[in-house]
């Protein structure tokens, strides 16, 4: 039924701390957590997940939460109204006090230290639900999804047109791992992180993939299996949205575009997306388009990162 935990693993931070095995391990388990979800119904029976969220939230918090019932156990919502982390209480305490309570605490936050901070003091699994920095689940789920489609993503592109956030870091980092070739297109002055990219380049020879950062979204999207996009302004970055508009002027996926890429290409984007913007609603709902299909599996991907972390022998 079940492969037992990531044994080198407490917390899911970043995928680049997994391994190529892990990540197709976790793979297998979502799909079995898919296919027969009647016979995980127990899995986690008896455990708390505490969500901590300072940014709002439709599809982390609901996946989180259903995914949680699904296996038997409960998951509890802390807003930043709710908990004053970092600010009435330190991180280090909260950690620990939560610690004390329940099997695990899954973080949405602004800072992505206060993730780190939280995996570091607390003593159960830690899940990031997305940073500033990183959004693993979401990319994790995002190669689920080409994989599912595909059979096999092995030697496959992604591309990825818009702001080097932290979607484009954490496709960045999951491609080497799933087997895919990353190719990122971002205007001058919203590019991935430097610092990022060295790692997942680094990743990447290792697997024998490649990650590429260009400026033209033609150049990222010619020939590639999966398009990817992002909203141009994320959460947080909204009193600059009338320049992020100008400078990624060009940057919307139209059909024009996704004619250019494979002829079996998908697109994808993590949602909420604004049709008119990074992607033409032809794009968005059109017969390229897997955005529902993504979405949905957030809820068995994530289900599989639990039952990896938090499953109890």
């Amino acid at each position: 039924m079940f492969h037992g935990p990531w044994q080198r693993h407490k917390d899911l931070v970043s995928i680049h701390d997994l391994s190529a095995e892990e990540v197709e391990a976790l793979f297998q388990l979502a799909a079995n957590v898919k296919a027969r979800p009647e016979r995980y119904r127990t899995a986690l029976a008896g455990q708390t997940l505490a969500m901590i969220f300072e940014k709002s939230s439709t599809r982390t918090r609901v996946s989180f939460e259903v995914g949680m019932y699904q296996l038997g156990g409960l998951a509890t919502f802390l807003s930043s109204r709710d908990i004053q982390i970092g600010r009435g209480e330190t991180i280090a305490d909260t950690a620990k006090v939560l610690s004390r309570y329940i099997s695990g605490i899954m973080a949405r936050t602004f800072a992505h230290a206060t993730v780190t901070d939280l995996a570091k003091y607390a003593t159960v699994p830690v899940i990031n639900g997305l940073t500033d920095l990183l959004h693993p689940c979401q990319a994790l789920t995002d190669y689920f999804t080409a994989r599912e489609r595909f059979g096999t993503v092995k030697g496959l592109t992604l591309a990825y047109v818009g702001d080097g956030n932290n979607m484009a870091h954490s496709l960045m980092f999951g491609g080497p791992k799933a087997g895919m070739n990353v190719r990122v297109a971002s205007p001058d002055g919203y590019k991935p992180k430097p610092e990022i990219v060295e790692l997942a380049r680094q990743d990447a020879a290792a697997a024998g993939t490649t990650v590429e950062v260009v400026t033209r979204p033609e150049d990222a999207v010619r020939g590639a299996h999966v398009v990817y996009t992002d909203v141009f302004a994320s959460m947080g970055q909204e009193a600059e949205a009338q320049v992020r508009l100008k400078a990624f002027a060009g940057y919307q996926v139209t059909p024009e575009l996704m004619e250019t890429a494979d002829k079996d290409a998908v697109f994808m984007h993590c949602l909420p997306c604004h049709r008119g913007e990074e992607v033409a609603a032809a794009v968005a709902d059109g017969r390229w388009s897997v955005i529902f299909d993504e979405a949905e599996n957030r809820l068995h991907v994530q289900k599989a990162i639990m039952l990896m972390l938090m499953h109890r022998h």
